[in-house]
């Protein structure tokens, strides 16, 4: 197969030129089976805790990468958002992307109850949102208040619970700036997912605010940014901590 034949193949949906919101679709899937490439490879020559690390991102990024193939199709043939196969999307990544944060605790004091606890909120904060924003629209502020205490629930944890005490307690520099930098992914980058709910709820704040048409946009690029962004981190922390433990052992 040729290159021209691969390309034709993968824009094989008639995605046509000016369908920015499709393009972004297609940006992300390519970015994240990229990183998905590169996590899973750089995961061969970490060690330890790390290469299950490394392998944690590079899933978060492949599951998101299949789903955005799936978007783009449903995108071009509707013209409407996916939001059923972008919530199948977050209820499978969003999880993963907090069991990272057990995974780099755990050596430090990290109990599987704090797992635990940042799934049960992260499953509570996707479940309410998928059903305020399809299945009881008519109670879609009720729904979003629901959702919003779990995501309040992740915050709590990274921020001022036991997570965030972990980290300070680990007296690992390279830990603790690398947590600090996962706290304002969840605080700052996460937040442009209540805010689009806001934009599409019946009576949210921002309806009418942020255009429909504007928020698939927005949120293909959150999502690239996040998802492989969180996953560099993670990347970042583990070859830092490697090279630390082996000047310390020469």
């Amino acid at each position: 197969m040729t290159t021209g034949n691969f390309l034709s193949l993968l824009l094989a949906a008639d995605l046509k030129e000016g369908d920015y919101v499709g393009f972004t679709f297609f940006v992300g899937f390519m970015a994240m089976t990229a990183a998905s490439v590169f996590f899973f490879f750089e995961s061969t020559r970490m060690e330890g805790k790390w290469k299950t690390s490394l392998l944690v991102s590079g899933l978060i990024t492949f599951i998101a990468a299949a789903h955005y193939w799936y978007m783009r199709d449903y995108w071009i043939a509707n013209q409407t958002s996916p939001t059923s196969f972008r919530y199948i999307d977050w209820t499978l990544t969003v999880p993963l992307m907090c069991v990272e944060f057990y995974l780099i605790l755990k050596s430090f004091g990290a109990k599987i109850d704090l797992l635990w606890k940042m799934i049960g909120y992260s499953v509570l904060m996707l479940v309410a949102g998928y059903l305020g924003e399809t299945v009881y629209r008519d109670n879609s502020v009720l729904w979003g208040f629901i959702s919003t205490i779990g995501y309040v629930g992740i915050l709590y944890e990274v921020w001022l619970g036991s997570a965030k005490k972990l980290s300070q307690n680990s007296n690992d520099p390279i830990l603790q700036a690398a947590f600090t930098t996962l706290a304002w992914f969840v605080l700052v980058g996460w937040a442009i997912y209540p805010i689009g709910y806001m934009a599409i709820e019946t009576d949210g704040w921002l309806r009418n605010v942020i255009p429909l048409a504007s928020l698939d946009l927005i949120y293909n690029l959150g999502d690239a940014v996040n998802k492989i962004g969180f996953g560099l981190v993670i990347y970042s922390l583990a070859v830092n901590s490697m090279e630390k433990q082996k000047k310390a052992n020469a």
